[in-house]
């Protein structure tokens, strides 16, 4: 096993002993983390049927941990419905278990996602990072959707590690480490590889509204340019960025809608 491997596995371990112990994980998990260790078995197999396979379960795995339909994951509830900008809509947070599964499982079963750039990352990050807050805030004021609110709330540090390490890394391991990343090896074509990921990435926030919808679209692009050109952890320090300065100097989540 890799390094990289090793140190997702000892995490994984840690962390949810910890949330067991706490009563934050129930029996009811364990069904999931066998399916889960059985689509890793299956893809790192020798026969392509049983690579598919594998690779379709664990696609089935991915969409129920993101919608949290699976038993047994009690996120704990740290932000109830607070309105931390004037007008905006209520916001509330859970520190959810489920979703991150799905980036420990990219990391142990498919190491390949772990492009990481090298000199590229301060590049690629500076790439697109500047266009995607102009391009999305800028869409998003537009829009009606947001005004300029600087903040920097007492639930600030709490958001900002969830989203770091529970929403911008597991996003962009699955979107543009495993999704595009894999296109690309399937195609050999990047702009496709890009273009399908972004689009995967807005309708994953389809359920808020076309807004978000064409608004998470036109920042998959952006994110997809940053891992192409910087790597995967330049495609989560654009992620984290543009999330990062939506939350500290715009509305959040955004405005009552009027």
């Amino acid at each position: 096993m890799l390094v990289s491997q090793w140190i997702g596995l000892a995490l994984l371990g840690l962390g949810y002993s910890v949330a067991l112990i706490h009563g934050s994980l129930g029996l009811l998990v364990l069904p999931s983390l066998i399916a889960l260790l059985c689509a890793g078995l299956l893809v790192n197999r020798p026969g392509r049927w049983q690579q598919g396979f594998g690779h379709g379960l664990f696609v089935l795995l991915a969409l129920a941990l993101a919608l949290h339909w699976l038993p047994g994951f009690h996120g704990a509830k740290v932000i109830d419905k607070t309105v931390l900008s004037d007008g905006a809509l209520p916001f509330s947070l859970y520190l959810n278990l489920d979703k991150p599964l799905i980036g420990f499982w990219l990391m142990l079963a498919c190491p390949w996602v772990l492009t990481l750039g090298g000199k590229r990352l301060v590049a690629g990050t500076a790439l697109a990072l500047p266009g995607v807050i102009a391009a999305c805030l800028g869409g998003a004021w537009l829009m009606g959707m947001i005004v300029w609110a600087p903040k920097w709330p007492e639930q600030a540090w709490l958001w900002t590690l969830n989203n770091l390490l529970l929403v911008s890394l597991t996003e962009e391991l699955l979107f543009r480490g495993y999704i595009q990343g894999g296109l690309e090896r399937l195609t050999n074509n990047k702009h496709l590889a890009l273009l399908l990921a972004a689009t995967l990435f807005g309708l994953a926030h389809l359920g808020a509204g076309w807004q978000w919808f064409a608004l998470a679209t036109l920042a998959g692009i952006g994110y997809g340019l940053a891992y192409r050109f910087g790597g995967l952890f330049a495609a989560v320090l654009c992620h984290f960025g543009l999330n990062l300065v939506h939350f500290t100097s715009f509305t959040y989540p955004m405005l009552v809608p009027g």
